[in-house]
């Protein structure tokens, strides 16, 4: 008797484990991503930020076609993205977690969770917002749901993050060609290990590295960077590997978190281990050889280099400068005025028969209001720049022809071009970041035969990349200043490299994490 009810317990177990088996795991969908300075004056809002519901969220993710989503039983709750910026403001974060808090609770059990985040939040008050995020998150959904982080490779790996996440990876190049490639291997993983009844991987390596450089310097275009991140994939490959990862981190936050990270995943301890290990040490074995991926000079050195290709009659058109301290693709306020009030000053372009340079971008919503009660090639004129950021240069009286007008951007809202002397000055409602080739061909614009063309971005993105004609790095100054040692930190882990060049060798071991039950 007791044989045939142990048989009976046993296959009512079988039976019970096949059925949770096939059955479509629950999985929760959400994340709060924006990269910000804690060196800028710009403060953050709900309002800056694109925020979907339920199902509107599968759109940020194209991969998502029925074939996918038959894969589980999805529950996207919310997700909010910003362009870089400042400082979050404690109620806009406490607004948005609130919001994704309340909407999972209604979602739960859930066998899964996808974290979509960046990593480089910063927070009025707070060291580590996405470290908070995920334990209050993990607060409402438990231990034994698993969580897939997906992030950014200029993100932060806390400890804390590290902790409740159960698999983690991010970006394995810069610039982010393979964003929405990392976004689904980060679900891919999710919902294999659910589906196959693996689980949560039973081992997880973390390794903080004490570097501290920008994505200018660690650009997988070029060595070091090129060779570091073409050791991700074969590692993370291995036999009993789930995901193996490299975070730079983000130079531009002041806060103890803000260093490299390595870590990998995954069931087999000592490739788990020894692929964290042989990444960490990589990384701190190249640091000597980290450089920027362009040139970098002062803008007058960069200046008189364009003049000079003129002078010589050498076609290198366009020649782009990087302005690249007030980036706001990296945090920056966008509207410091200091790269664009020396340019005006300048004796070459006075003509309008000068060199053409285009100037992307300044934010002026009081010249936008006048401009658009202009007509194109009547003169317009009002204040730009420096509402944020007025710490190095005051707003510029802006007075030109009105060139082009541009309505209904996303981003910007309302774009024009003001051409005083031989500089075209695009001027914003709100800023914008110029990656794409139909950003300037929208006002008329030619970028691949002007003379010089200047962008408030850092490393150049793939459409401007394969136009340039030649391509500089300017020094300026801003809240992303490329200068480290002129920032000021005082929060980060210190000796840090590049900052304490002299360190001596950090312990490169991996700590393991323990896997939550």
């Amino acid at each position: 008797m007791k044989f045939y009810k142990l048989l009976t317990i046993i296959t009512i177990t079988i039976l019970f484990s096949c059925k949770k088996t096939n059955e479509k795991p629950r999985i929760g969908i959400t994340g709060i991503a924006i990269e910000s300075s804690t060196f800028s004056p710009a403060i953050t809002t709900e309002k800056e930020f694109d925020i979907k519901y339920s199902s509107e969220i599968f759109g940020r993710y194209p991969f998502f076609d029925q074939n996918y989503i038959d894969n589980a039983d999805w529950f996207p709750t919310m997700t909010a993205r910003a362009l870089p910026g400042g400082v979050v403001s404690k109620e806009a974060y406490e607004s948005m977690v609130l919001q994704i808090i309340e909407l999972t609770k209604q979602t739960l059990p859930l066998d899964g969770l996808f974290l979509d985040i960046h990593g480089a939040m910063n927070v009025v008050g707070m060291d580590d917002p996405e470290g908070d995020f995920i334990e209050r998150i993990r607060a409402v959904i438990g231990n034994k749901t698993m969580i897939s982080t997906s992030m950014d490779s200029h993100g932060n790996v806390s400890e804390k993050l590290a902790k409740y996440s159960d698999i983690i990876t991010c970006y394995r190049k810069a610039p982010h060609t393979d964003a929405l490639e990392s976004k689904q291997r980060a679900l891919d993983n999710l919902v294999d290990r659910l589906k196959s009844g693996k689980g949560k991987p039973k081992y997880k390596a973390w390794i903080p590295v004490p570097i501290l450089l920008p994505g200018e310097q660690t650009s997988t275009r070029v060595e070091p960077g090129k060779s570091l991140y073409e050791k991700v994939k074969p590692i993370a490959d291995s036999k009993g590997v789930v995901d193996a990862a490299v975070w730079v981190g983000y130079a531009w936050g002041d806060a103890p978190r803000n260093h490299a990270v390595v870590m990998t995943v995954g069931d087999n301890k000592k490739a788990v281990v020894n692929g964290a290990e042989e990444l960490a040490k990589s990384f701190w074995d190249a640091r000597y050889e980290f450089d920027f991926v362009a040139p970098t000079t002062t803008l007058d050195s960069a200046l008189n280099q364009a003049f000079n290709y003129q002078k010589n009659k050498i076609d290198n058109r366009p020649f782009i400068i990087s302005d690249m301290g007030d980036n706001p693709t990296a945090g920056g306020a966008g509207d410091v005025t200091w790269t664009l009030d020396k340019l005006l000053k300048i004796k070459e372009f006075k003509s309008e028969n000068g060199p053409e340079l285009i100037y992307a971008s300044i934010p002026g919503p009081d010249l936008i209001l006048n401009a658009l009660n202009t007509k194109i090639g009547d003169k317009v004129s009002g204040y730009v720049g420096a509402k944020v950021d007025d710490r190095f240069s005051p707003p510029i009286f802006l007075n030109g022809i009105l060139k082009a007008v541009h309505l209904g951007d996303k981003n910007a809202e309302a774009e024009v071009v003001v051409q005083v002397g031989s500089i075209k000055v695009i001027v914003t409602n709100k800023r914008k970041p110029y990656h794409y080739i139909s950003d300037f061909t929208n006002l008329n614009l030619d970028p691949k035969n002007t003379d010089i063309l200047m962008v408030k971005i850092g490393y150049l993105v793939p459409e401007l990349y394969e136009i340039r004609g030649d391509w500089v790095m300017a020094l300026t100054p801003g809240g992303v200043d490329q200068d480290l040692y002129r920032l000021g930190y005082k929060k980060i882990k210190r000796p840090m490299f590049p900052l304490d060049k002299d360190m001596e060798d950090p312990d490169l071991n991996a700590v393991l994490i323990p896997v939550l039950k």
